[in-house]
């Protein structure tokens, strides 16, 4: 009787708590948010279905079972997967996990972040308990999962203009956020009620991803356009290179990511000090990349990967964009923009050292997150050192980065973004190999300078600000401001000469050096979104204003010689007979003017037109005597026209027709004579084609590419250049990248490239291009696991085929081709991740080429990682 008595009891409590208290999920209720007005709100979901006293069941009928139930509701449920999936309107967020319905949510919104917090729950990821997808959809700029404490999640979406619409709805798969974006397309100046029959027509997609991994495949780049494009709208070929590829293969050096893009070679150059040089369809970059969009001089300073967020590689000219400044050689046969990492509005923290072959030691740290409670202020601080030795006798280098990066977001339509950068660079110059067919028969590791003359010490400062302002949903305006100064100070270089009658014996130049670069740059630019009629536009006008300086002064030469099969270091050079001092000073100013207009015409049919027009000034002075030797004034106009056809969403047909130039004033001529400006055309016509509901997409370009007055070394004095008449590359170039079932990614390339002398005085009319193979192909892929007890586990395969390559102008012999493998295994668990990378595991014998040296690439290597991430 009392049993009975004590089970009415409990009975009637849990009846009365079930009428007070608030249904803990959304299969019971659906709750819908539409732009909260205040703040900051805070809401536990309404009650909308109260149900009566005899609808409801006994749960239990005695103390165990009562005691049991609570226990249950407060356990901690655990998220073992993120999936983003794209729908028709917008975008749900799925947690998955077997027990969903026992999770709790909370709402609340800040500014443009709608918050749901889960009081009851943890995500337990395979890389950890943090999960970020940045710009997943247009209108929506990052979404975030991650665990507040021991018990909570917080999911956290960030709206790019107001605080998104959003649903909370339960499925057997787990917790669904439903996303719908609130923006204001280029239609809805005119139209606000009218959406893109393509849109309409898109069938959903699903991508899955875990962690802070973004896969293989990024649907957008801003260096094509200087806009957030998709790819597919773009009619040019540009591939990105994502961090994911990076941390995946352990990439130290950013010229290494050629081997991950169709038709790039990398391009090592002046005494190994360069990371940034580049081959792109036949042509050298002249280490004049971007960074965010700025230029960025890298000839005689390496920059360090551990601040890159991505890398985006624009195949043909740019000038369009970004000018015929020297300091961008926009107007070349490609543009390499590395973008850094930005700071982040929820608290990350990383951790990361590898350890390999040659005593490498590389600890990082990469520190990210908001310094006010409203996040109005956020910061990012990326450190790294790097020290080794080489396989190179000799050789060894260290190398100190830090890079904070502040972010203050004025007011809800205006943002500014401060970012520094410092990297010290201690190293051993080495200039390789002669360009003499006997060098091939030497043993990689053999030093041909002199270990007691070649020591320097480079210091690379940058400072940039960005502004952007946005009067309204369609228009935008933005002002970036950067300042970069690199010093090569009293560096000690051996120059290999050419090898005397004996075969054996080789002539060297000896001299020191002071070299400085300096590039000022402010851009100014406006963009817009609006309608004439039923075609839409995307509009774009700025204005560049640039600076360089560049100056170098040589030292009184000195020689002297060496055998190469058995040398003998610690003699003493001799002065070279009228040899004297030799410098330049030369500055440039350039002012550039463009526009772009990127139309829609039809929703699946989209014309791109710009042009740019360059006033470039600038002079040389001669160092040693201060005297003016040439001042010269160049106007240029560069347009590109391109279209886009979309038979499907998935499919893009595209053509371009674009030039530029650049002007050659940094080069170094050994008779004072007057470089003409480089130009360059191309033609191109490709597809874009995405694969497997968007998760793989692919790349096929056919291009022309057509340039003047190249510049090449000068046959009697490789430190100075001398001008050719006309170059053409032509070929087929394929890419593919993204992702074939959930954990296996892929990244691929295959180019074939015809580059040949066209017209000259000097070079034999057909020789090939040096250092351009005329097949080449990559492949890297990797498979993580996914469930099971091996869950987190992965392995990574490389390989990459290079063909012969000449090695110089005019052509004397081949490099021959090669195949090259690489290798990692990793496992993620929790916050940690630990990997074995093996580069070169048959320790193939290859070289790179640049006209000036051969030079032997590493042999096999071993890289060991292990970080932690919160």
């Amino acid at each position: 009787m009392k049993q009975q008595k004590l089970s009415i009891w409990i009975w009637l409590f849990t009846a009365v708590s079930a009428l007070g208290s608030t249904p803990a999920r959304a299969d019971v209720i659906k709750v819908t948010t539409v732009q909260p007005k205040q703040e900051t709100t805070n809401a536990v979901a309404p009650i909308t279905d109260i149900p009566r006293l005899s609808e409801i069941q006994r749960p239990h009928t005695s103390v165990k079972d009562w005691v049991a139930q609570q226990t249950q509701q407060n356990q901690v449920i655990q998220v073992t997967g993120v999936r983003l999936s794209q729908t028709a309107n917008g975008l749900e967020v799925i947690l998955e996990t077997s027990t969903s319905d026992k999770l709790q949510t909370i709402i609340k919104s800040e500014g443009n972040n709608f918050i749901v917090n889960i009081p009851n729950a943890q995500l337990r990821l395979t890389s950890g308990g943090f999960f970020r997808q940045q710009k997943p959809l247009a209108g929506i700029t990052e979404i975030m999962v991650t665990n507040i404490d021991a018990n909570s999640i917080r999911v956290t979406v960030t709206g790019e203009a107001s605080v998104p619409k959003v649903e909370l709805d339960d499925s057997n798969k787990g917790l669904i956020v439903v996303v719908t974006p609130v923006i204001s397309s280029t239609a809805e100046t005119d139209k606000p009620s009218q959406k893109k029959p393509s849109e309409s027509a898109q069938e959903p997609i699903e991508l899955v991803v875990t962690g802070e991994q973004e896969g293989y495949s990024v649907p957008d780049a801003t260096t094509a356009t200087r806009t957030d494009v998709p790819l597919r709208d773009i009619p040019q070929s540009i591939q990105v290179i994502p961090r994911q590829v990076i941390e995946d293969r352990n990439v130290v050096r950013l010229s290494e990511l050629a081997d991950n893009v169709s038709g790039v070679q990398p391009e090592r150059g002046y005494g190994g000090l360069s990371s940034l040089g580049f081959r792109v369809r036949g042509f050298l970059t002249n280490f004049e990349t971007l960074r965010n969009g700025f230029p960025d001089y890298g000839y005689f300073s390496p920059r360090d990967v551990a601040n890159i967020e991505r890398v985006e590689i624009l195949k043909g000219p740019a000038a369009v964009l970004y000018g015929g400044s020297p300091t961008q050689y926009a107007g070349g046969s490609g543009v390499v923009n590395s973008v850094t990492k930005k700071p982040l509005s929820q608290p990350y923290y990383n951790g990361n050292v590898t350890y390999g072959s040659y005593n490498f030691l590389r600890p990082t740290l990469d520190i990210s997150g908001p310094l006010t409670n409203d996040k109005s202020v956020l910061y990012r601080l990326n450190v790294a050192y790097e020290s080794a030795d080489s396989f190179r006798d000799f050789v060894e280098y260290d190398s100190f980065l830090i890079s904070p990066v502040l972010e203050l977001k004025i007011s809800d339509r205006t943002k500014l973004t401060f970012e520094y950068e410092h990297q010290k660079y201690n190293y051993i110059f080495d200039n390789g190999f002669p360009i003499e067919p006997e060098a091939l028969k030497l043993p990689r590791s053999r030093f041909l300078g002199e270990p007691n003359f070649a020591n320097g010490e480079v210091t690379f400062n940058s400072f940039t600000y960005n502004f952007e302002h946005q009067f309204s949903n369609n228009w935008k305006f933005r002002q970036g401001f950067n300042i970069l100064n690199a010093n090569l100070n009293d560096a000690k270089q051996v120059s290999p000469g050419s090898l005397q009658d004996d075969r054996r014996t080789l002539d060297r130049l000896f001299y020191a050096s002071d070299e400085e670069h300096e590039n000022i740059t402010l851009q100014n630019e406006i963009s817009g979104k609006f309608s004439t009629g039923s075609i839409r536009h995307n509009f774009l006008f700025g204005v560049d204003l640039a600076r360089n300086l560049f100056s170098y002064l040589f030292a009184p030469d000195q020689e002297l010689s060496i055998d190469i099969y058995d040398p003998q270091y610690g003699g003493t050079p001799t002065p070279v007979e009228g040899g004297s001092s030799f410098g330049r000073k030369i500055v440039s100013e350039n002012i550039g003017v463009f526009v772009q207009d990127s139309i829609e015409l039809l929703s699946n049919l989209k014309l791109l037109l710009g042009g740019r027009l360059d006033f470039n000034d600038y002079s040389t002075k001669d160092r040693v005597s201060s005297d003016t030797l040439n001042e010269q004034s160049n106007t240029r106009f560069s347009p590109r026209v391109g279209i886009v056809y979309q038979p499907s969403n998935a499919t893009s047909f595209y053509f371009n027709w674009s030039n530029g130039f650049s002007p050659q004033f940094q080069a170094r001529s050994r008779t004072d004579e007057e470089f003409e400006p480089q130009t360059t055309e191309q033609f191109e016509v490709g597809v874009k084609q995405n694969f497997l509901n968007d998760k793989l997409s692919a790349t096929l370009a056919f291009f022309q590419v057509t340039k003047q007055n190249v510049l090449t070394p000068d046959p009697v004095d490789d430190r100075f250049q001398i001008q050719t008449g006309e170059q053409r590359s032509r070929g087929i170039e394929l890419d593919i990248a993204g992702e074939i079932l959930p954990g296996w990614k892929v990244i691929a390339n295959y180019a074939y490239i015809d580059g040949r002398v066209t017209k000259d005085n000097e070079i034999p009319v057909g020789d090939r291009l040096f250092g351009v193979p005329e097949h080449s192909a990559g492949l890297w892929t990797t498979y993580e696991l996914q469930r099971g007890r091996l869950q987190g586990l992965g392995l990574g395969v490389g390989v990459y085929f290079v063909g012969e390559q000449e090695v110089d102008l005019p052509n004397t012999f081949q490099l021959a081709s090669y195949v090259r493998a690489d290798a990692s295994i990793f496992y993620r668990r929790q916050n940690y991740r630990f990997a074995l990378n093996l580069k070169n595991i048959s320790n193939v014998k290859y070289y790179e080429v640049d006209g000036y040296s051969i030079d032997p690439a590493p042999p096999f290597t071993v890289l060991g990682t292990a970080s932690v991430e919160f």
